[in-house]
């Protein structure tokens, strides 16, 4: 017997007929002898129809009662989950995030979890009775609901199994896996049977959505093995695990990409000890995530160029932050570019082999393809191109890498 926890996203349980779905296929798992628990999204577009209504009554509402509001479309499935269970004859009953509880902090609409107590769960569950807990969501401070952030539940999802120390924790969503690249870009793009944290982290972080960062960074703190699989069709996914499970890694794993960046310019700043403190303190206090960062000095030596990338939404409180800062800065003017496209190779295979970034750079180089920044990692290697070569350079790397499936 084994002891899981499965994890079912907005598309899997987006209609009634979806719901009934999902019960069979809990079944199914229960029926093999497991004990399980589920966690639940809400159904595809509830979030969104929510999160409307708090905006048409109030653009600045209070936080603690848009958590309230927004976590009841995850409370709706469970109920109707567990319902849809009881009428398949399996034992079951619905938790919200406050009943099992999930005790988060007070960040509320982006919370972090700070304990789960399971141990009512687990008592049902050994007696066979299956746990719909809602995602997404939790207690904090003052017995307030709390809600996660976007992505959530498959957070929720990890962290649960986490508490329980379950076996595994699957999530089902809308693909069948994790693949090498987006199969809508490369046709021959391949489906991973298993994958290191560390690189599915490193595909979350530069565009991959398959699995939500926060959920691949508790996974991997608690080694929590995972895998992602298909709730519409029956076979296996792809697990993502320790780096010890796997037998024979490959050099490289896949090839991301994420066109949600904007490069931002500081010119003719004065080359002076600080400089980087005096441009990117006021975006860390403005709370402006950024990214790649290349500087570049002029040939006498007074002054320099510093180029950054950020999120294209975090795009106008940047240059704003920028402008309010520009005589601490000392700066001459600030040029922008949201046309750009972020394109990664990742793979824990680098630590161990030289001439993936000649291999990149070379590849790119035929392809005609200029690059405009760089940035590495331990096992990532990222550059920032014009966006109308995202699919070509992603194509041409997918091949150079031979990620190609047989054709």
């Amino acid at each position: 017997m084994a002891r899981l926890v499965l994890k079912f996203g907005g598309t899997s349980v987006g209609t009634i007929e979806r719901i009934k779905n999902v019960a069979r296929r809990v079944k199914a798992v229960v029926e093999a002898g497991n004990e399980v628990a589920v966690v639940v999204s809400a159904m595809s577009g509830e979030t969104n129809r929510l999160v409307g209504y708090c905006r048409e009554i109030a653009p600045l509402h209070d936080q603690r009662e848009y958590d309230a509001v927004v976590a009841s479309g995850e409370q709706v499935t469970a109920g109707l989950l567990a319902i849809a269970l009881q009428e398949l004859g399996v034992p079951a009953r619905s938790w919200a995030g406050w009943q099992v509880p999930i005790e988060t902090d007070g960040a509320h609409g982006a919370a972090r979890i700070l304990r789960i107590d399971t141990a009512e769960i687990e008592r049902g569950m050994k007696d066979g009775k299956v746990a719909v807990v809602a995602g997404f969501q939790g207690v904090g401070p003052e017995s307030r609901i709390a809600t996660l952030g976007r992505g959530g539940s498959d957070t929720s999802a990890v962290a649960l199994a986490a508490a329980m120390k379950a076996d595994r924790c699957d999530i089902y969503t809308d693909v069948d896996g994790v693949y090498t690249t987006d199969p809508r870009i490369v046709e021959r793009a391949r489906k991973l049977d298993r994958i290191t944290y560390e690189e599915m982290l490193e595909m979350a972080s530069v565009g991959a959505k398959v699995l939500q960062i926060r959920s691949v960074e508790m996974a991997m703190k608690h080694r929590v093995r995972v895998q992602v699989l298909s709730s519409f069709e029956d076979k296996p996914g792809t697990l993502v695990v320790d780096e010890d499970e796997i037998v024979e890694q490959e050099l490289i794993s896949g090839i991301a990409y994420s066109r949600d960046e904007a490069k931002v310019t500081v010119l003719k700043v004065a080359d002076r000890p600080g400089v980087a403190a005096a441009v990117f303190g006021p975006l860390a206090d403005a709370n402006v995530n950024v990214d790649m960062i290349v500087q570049n000095v002029s040939d006498d030596g007074r002054f320099t160029d510093v180029t950054f990338t950020v999120g294209k939404a975090d795009l106008g409180l940047a240059l704003k932050v920028l402008e309010d800062n520009k005589a601490a800065i000392g700066y001459r003017d600030l040029h922008t570019d949201g046309n750009v496209a972020k394109i990664s190779v990742i793979g824990v295979g680098m630590r161990s082999h030289a001439g993936i970034a000649r291999q990149m750079f070379t590849t790119l180089a035929e392809k005609g393809i200029n690059i405009q920044v760089i940035s590495t990692s331990e096992i990532k290697i990222s550059v920032l191109v014009a966006a109308e070569y995202t699919e070509l350079a992603v194509r041409a790397l997918h091949t150079a890498y031979g990620l190609d499936a047989a054709a």
